[in-house]
């Protein structure tokens, strides 16, 4: 349930303040974590599992049983035979049982926010399993969602945990490989302009980087348990919708989603349909890398002909030139403001399209 990581690092600790060594050992006999090389033999380790003995004195090593639940779960091994190591090693035994407890609760809340968040619970467990978990209920929370192309390990999620410095309204966790998920519990006045605020402030500061296949989302704020679910749904759409449509941004709002989000909910057939009705048998695909260039250009400024011409250095008359010929090809005329958003919607459903097509390969 511990990891050898956590278990080395807590005999470290032990050692730096006692000067003994440590070493913990499986019910098998195999050594998950030491402090030095110390002398221990399997059929030792055996005979102290099968016997009755809590402790045990065996070739200059104090053995301690450590158990969860009345279950055996490891043999704590401490170098020396006298009392003071014996007074050590009870204190040691102690504190990884601790751990074991706290895991252990920790695992439990984990298994509770998992199921939560995958809507896998009945509205009465919710609310049942929250209350003896010491789970708030009523907390204003909204879901984050970290996503790289990296495969998440556990040094990952705990930087993250650490971030957020182990408040116990937070909870950090993962329901797949490659995503890190945080259901943030608000404070105060806490919005939406904060929630933008920390997303940035977990990628710089995590060094996470800021690369293109490296993403954080968020999804609406709630006002109950029960609606968290809501919230990571949002935000994983926000994400997919993100890569499809706002791919040069780092973070992404489920709220800052327009018309994307429409679109993203059309079935498939439905958009062949409508691009085969505005481009006919074409596809803006076909049309050469200058009017692409044109087209978004335009789009960025507001369909002002002359800031356009200047921001790409050409005359008005040559910018001119090139909707006309668009017009020709397309029947559609991007100074009039209807032609515009009709063109603007079917390049976004194109990318769309392109997008679903990547996942069925």
């Amino acid at each position: 349930m511990i990891s050898n990581q956590v278990l080395q690092n807590t005999l470290e600790g032990l050692k730096e303040i006692s000067r003994n060594e440590f070493c913990v050992i499986d019910t098998d006999g195999k050594i998950l974590a030491s402090t030095s090389e110390m002398n221990i033999s399997q059929m030792d380790v055996q005979a102290f599992v099968n016997s009755q003995a809590e402790s045990q004195l065996v070739k200059g090593c104090q053995y301690f049983k450590v158990c969860d639940d009345y279950q055996l779960e490891y043999i704590l091994a401490v170098h020396g035979d006298d009392e003071d190591t014996y007074m050590v090693g009870k204190l040691a035994a102690f504190q990884i049982q601790n751990l074991i407890v706290a895991y252990k609760e920790r695992f439990d809340k984990d298994s509770f926010i998992k199921n939560l968040l995958l809507d896998n619970l009945l509205l009465v467990d919710i609310y049942n399993r929250a209350k003896k978990l010491h789970i708030d209920a009523d907390v204003r929370r909204v879901v984050m969602i970290l996503e790289t192309q990296q495969e998440k390990d556990y040094n990952s999620i705990e930087s993250v945990k650490n971030l957020f410095g182990g408040k116990g309204k937070d909870f950090i966790t993962a329901v797949d490989e490659r995503s890190i998920i945080i259901v943030k519990a608000l404070e105060g006045e806490e919005g939406y302009e904060e929630m933008e605020k920390l997303a940035n402030e977990i990628l710089d500061t995590l060094d996470f980087g800021r690369e293109a296949d490296t993403h954080i989302a968020y999804g609406t704020i709630v006002h109950e348990l029960k609606e968290v679910s809501r919230s990571y749904k949002e935000a994983r759409m926000a994400l997919d919708v993100g890569k499809i449509f706002f791919g040069e941004k780092d973070v992404i709002a489920y709220s800052s989603l327009g018309i994307g989000r429409l679109i993203y909910q059309l079935p498939i057939p439905l958009c062949k349909m409508f691009i085969k009705e505005i481009f006919d048998n074409k596809s803006p695909d076909d049309f050469d890398e200058e009017t692409l260039i044109t087209i978004d250009k335009f789009f960025e400024n507001s369909l002002n002909v002359s800031e356009t011409s200047r921001q790409l250095y050409i005359h008005r008359n040559t910018l001119v030139y090139r909707l006309d010929k668009l017009q020709k090809s397309t029947g559609l005329d991007l100074r009039v403001f209807e032609d515009a958003i009709t063109f603007k919607i079917a390049l976004m459903v194109v990318r769309y399209m392109k997008y679903m097509e990547t996942l069925e390969y």
